[in-house]
């Protein structure tokens, strides 16, 4: 049994986790100034550097506005907002390729059956479409992972749920330079390009039936062959 020490959390943490309460309470609300920073110390009673580093941590969330000569002010906080970091980490961060897989598949299985549920007519034709395309590669010997991410963007597009689309479209910068680099690999194999392209198929197929269940199988199916097989190229590359 492996027991980690209990870690206390910085004073500034704390101070950041009981204004971010105050906001999701509804006691703070988009527009209100902040008592100033004396005023916080006191009721805090803490030091003026912990009030500082927590007014720091809160502007770099998003979740307030410094204005200078005017006072700290709660900002309206939008999917924007919560996004923009995840795009940042996307961008800075190395190695993360297998973690994308693992939370593809936490957002794309889910999206796949409320795509066959939620699917019109035009959304099911671009989904189409950029099968066509992906053929059309195929035949060519090209990688085609524009299509591969227009097709999966589609299907984020077809939930009619503006944050998931909102998030998929933070990753997709990401998603397109993986599926250039992880197909690359995939494609060593020469019956990989066919077996992916049917399996996306197959997936069209369920959501154009709106075969709810069927899409999302098919997609977890699709994720998890694609993972294992980038995992066993990734462990290759290490030895």
């Amino acid at each position: 049994m492996i027991i980690k020490p209990i870690k206390t959390k910085k004073i500034y943490e704390q101070i950041v986790d009981q204004i971010g309460l105050l906001v999701a309470e509804g006691q703070l609300k988009p527009g209100d100034r902040l008592p100033s920073e004396r005023e916080l110390v006191e009721q805090f009673q803490v030091c003026r550097a912990a009030i500082r580093e927590a007014i720091s941590a809160l502007e770099m969330m998003g979740l307030i506005e410094v204005r200078a000569g005017e006072g700290t002010y709660i900002r309206q906080v939008n999917i924007d907002s919560v996004v923009a970091p995840l795009a940042w980490m996307l961008f800075i961060e190395k190695d993360t390729d297998l973690e994308l897989y693992e939370v593809r598949k936490i957002l794309e299985v889910q999206a796949a059956g409320l795509a066959a549920e939620r699917a019109q007519a035009d959304e099911i034709r671009e989904m189409y479409e950029a099968l066509e395309v992906m053929r059309m590669d195929l035949k060519a010997d090209c990688i085609g992972e524009e299509a591969d991410q227009r097709f999966h963007f589609a299907i984020a597009m077809a939930t009619h749920n503006k944050i998931l689309m909102r998030l998929m479209n933070t990753i997709s910068d990401t998603m397109r330079k993986t599926l250039k680099a992880n197909r690359s690999k995939l494609y060593g194999d020469r019956n990989t390009p066919e077996r992916l392209y049917q399996e996306h198929f197959s997936l069209y197929e369920a959501i154009k039936n709106h075969d709810v269940l069927k899409a999302q199988q098919l997609m977890l199916e699709h994720l998890v062959g694609v993972e294992t097989l980038l995992a066993k190229y990734l462990l290759l590359d290490d030895k």
